[in-house]
């Protein structure tokens, strides 16, 4: 006997010596020590909370209202829930599976037959035969446990544990961009609101200025050629502040959405906009992005995921070995149901069972749970590498910001003061009518750019919080 085992244990492993095995890739980013070539502080404004981040009430308002009414946010809610359920699913499988089970059987044999020619002339008792068809009652419980000898079961669990974990940096990552969404939007309004007032302040002092040509024109002093061109410009003017008015409309709807409700107007203070202090961020180190982006951290629990699961599909090569065993009551008739030891039933079975010939759809398994490790690592190096350059994008940005509007500022003091100077000259018979419309014209995009520049300066901001994994904590 010893040696039939051991001549049936040296053929399994015959068998299964050929399982194949692929080595796990690895990531090979690594992220520099500074994002600039200053020196770098530990400092990192991605460990603010967002109140804290940003001092606007009515923009705190609005991502208060974001973060517990918007759509997407809670369908992936709901997913984390789901991601939840699918661990204790997994857990479930690799513990034993324990039923009760009743049944009731009625079974009419024929009398030349072995069963029935043995029922027929088998006494139950002295003076009684068997029923007539013979009915069948059993009620017991029943268990079946497959052992989890090569962690197949168990690195199933694990892996759907970082997947659930994974889920969770997703909706913080989710959180992160709503907040950006919200902030950016926000801020764009604003701008937008300071943009029609510029166009209304501008409005007033070409009606003006095409008053003075009129009556210009009257006194034989220039051609109905100025006038037209003045005309012409507030008409410009007046149609461009209806393309503003409605990307307002636009912008506000866009916040609604995200806030989750009806188009309604959007409370906001947009006087102080060119007034507002960019308050200073701080990057703190690259490697500190591995902590604070929740994408980052996704893609490196779907990294420890792959990895278990190709744990998890090399298992299915090698044997399983489950257990099945019952114990429970049967008997014919109810009276006799009870009747023990001789309405005792009981069983125990261990089946071993492994993949022999035709293992094409488990290497197929296999070589794509390995496909998709590999993909995982790529995943986690794209990751790493866009929080670390989006960073170094904005930093730069911000910098550039801040000397463009200083510079811009200068710009609009200097054209605020042509439009004066123009328009006494024109007065004087020392200027001509285009001097005044160059002057108007560039004063206004001048001071439209010095919105604009403040505007995207609060964005750069706000986008620093964002690469840099801030919003979520």
């Amino acid at each position: 006997m010893t040696k039939y085992i051991l001549g049936g244990t040296c053929f399994l492993l015959m068998i299964f010596s050929c399982v194949p095995s692929k080595p796990l890739a690895e990531s090979k980013v690594q992220l520099p020590e500074s994002f600039t070539e200053l020196e770098s502080d530990t400092v990192n404004s991605a460990r603010l909370e967002w109140r804290d981040y940003f001092s606007d009430p009515q923009l705190i308002s609005l991502i208060d209202s974001a973060l517990a009414k918007n759509q997407e946010l809670n369908i992936l809610m709901r997913q984390i829930n789901i991601a939840n359920n699918e661990i204790s699913e997994r857990k479930g499988e690799y513990l034993p599976f324990v039923g009760v089970r009743a049944g009731v059987e009625v079974e009419k044999v024929g009398e030349f037959t072995r069963s029935g020619a043995v029922e027929k002339n088998l006494d139950i008792r002295e003076g009684e035969e068997f029923p007539e068809p013979l009915t069948d009652y059993s009620v017991g419980l029943f268990a079946t446990w497959e052992l989890d000898i090569w962690k197949k079961l168990r690195n199933a669990k694990k892996a759907a544990v970082f997947e659930y974990l994974a889920t969770v940096e997703g909706k913080n990552f989710m959180v992160t961009q709503l907040i950006s969404e919200i902030a950016e939007s926000y801020f764009e309004l604003l701008a937008l609101d300071n943009q029609l007032d510029l166009i209304d302040q501008n409005l007033e002092i070409q009606d003006n200025a095409l008053k003075m040509v009129r009556l210009q024109k009257q006194a034989a002093r220039t051609t109905e050629l100025a006038v037209r061109r003045f005309e012409a410009e507030v008409l410009k003017n007046r149609s461009h502040r209806f393309e503003v008015k409605q990307r307002i409309i636009e912008v506000e709807n866009e916040i609604n959405l995200l806030v989750g409700r009806i188009p309604e107007p959007i409370q906001r203070n947009s006087s102080d906009l060119l007034q507002r202090q960019i308050d200073t961020s701080y990057a703190g180190v690259p490697s500190q992005l591995l902590q604070n982006r929740p994408d980052i951290i996704k893609a490196e629990y779907e990294l420890a995921a792959a990895e278990l699961s190709i744990k998890e599909a090399r298992a299915n090569f090698f044997p399983s070995l489950e257990l099945n065993a019952g114990v429970g009551l049967q008997a014919f008739d109810t009276q006799f149901l009870t009747s023990t030891p001789e309405s005792l039933i009981y069983s125990v079975v261990g089946d071993v069972v492994g993949p022999l010939i035709n293992r094409r759809a488990i290497k197929a398994h296999y070589n794509n749970a390995s496909e998709r490790q590999v993909q995982a690592v790529f995943e986690y190096e794209k990751a790493v590498l866009q929080g670390y350059v989006e960073v170094v994008n904005q930093l730069s940005k911000q910098d550039n910001l801040k000397k463009s509007y200083d510079l811009k500022s200068k710009q609009v003091d200097a054209l605020n003061e042509t439009i004066d100077y123009s328009t006494r000259l024109f007065r004087s018979a020392r200027a001509e009518y285009i001097e005044v419309l160059l002057a108007q014209r560039e004063a206004l995009d001048s001071k439209m750019e010095l919105v604009e520049t403040k505007k995207e300066q609060l964005i750069a901001r706000v986008n620093l919080y964002k690469a840099l994994g801030g919003g979520w904590n």
